[in-house]
């Protein structure tokens, strides 16, 4: 049974997302406070973590970065703050995801299934499907409708790193670092026109992405579950 650490000081909160949580499978652990939390963590290695950002001892993304200095499995981020600088600011420092409050049950479980399914240890001959398309990562071929997709070697960088994430939202200094380096972090509009270029050939209407989904101001999110 995977199990959820809450790090939450409103009680209101960890009731709700205990009740939704077991109902759906998951063992629960709670914390109400920063210090508490890193050592429920460091003692019961949860399969995942929800974090807000409000905590009473400790701002939560000094929490985050204590944890990403071990931490291995998802870390979700559930807090009232909205602004694309704390949110670009979490994604950056090691959340896998980040919602805002109040939020919808629904898409937080949701967000919970794509998280912990994507931390699981990939088969080393991996055939990623999401509908029309495939993604090979043995062989850095992509298909669409069965026929090979020709992408340059970047292109398929890119792909693989935006599928291998699916539903998590990749902030444009994490993509220009993983794909061309530290030389690349202010290179945004480079960034825009090979994702354009890969929606041209992925997307069905490029003009209307469903896979190569645009976080505006923050980066980009692979949507491979329609």
């Amino acid at each position: 049974m995977d199990s959820i650490l809450i790090i939450d000081d409103e009680i209101q909160i960890r009731r709700l997302l205990e009740i939704t949580l077991s109902a759906n499978g998951y063992k629960i652990i709670e914390s109400g406070n920063g210090k508490d939390g890193c050592g429920m963590a460091a003692s019961f290695n949860p399969s995942l973590i929800i974090l807000d950002l409000g905590l009473p001892d400790m701002d939560g993304i000094e929490v985050l970065k204590k944890l990403r200095e071990w931490y291995q499995h998802p870390i979700i981020i559930l807090s009232v703050r909205k602004s694309e600088d704390d949110i670009v600011r979490a994604l950056d420092n090691g959340a896998n995801d980040y919602i805002s409050k109040p939020f919808r049950t629904g898409e937080l479980m949701a967000r919970i299934r794509v998280a912990i399914r994507q931390s699981r240890p990939l088969e080393q001959d991996v055939l990623m499907q999401f509908g029309n398309l495939s993604v090979d990562l043995s062989k850095h071929l992509a298909f669409k409708n069965n026929e090979i997709i020709k992408l340059t070697s970047t292109e398929f960088s890119l792909l693989a790193l935006m599928a291998k994430n699916e539903g998590r939202v990749l902030t444009h200094t994490y993509i220009l670092k993983e794909i061309w380096g530290y030389g690349y972090l202010e290179q945004t509009q480079y960034l825009r026109v090979f994702i354009a270029q890969l929606r041209k050939k992925i997307e069905d209407n490029p003009s209307k992405p469903k896979l190569l989904i645009t976080e505006s101001g923050i980066g980009y999110r692979f949507n491979g579950s329609d």
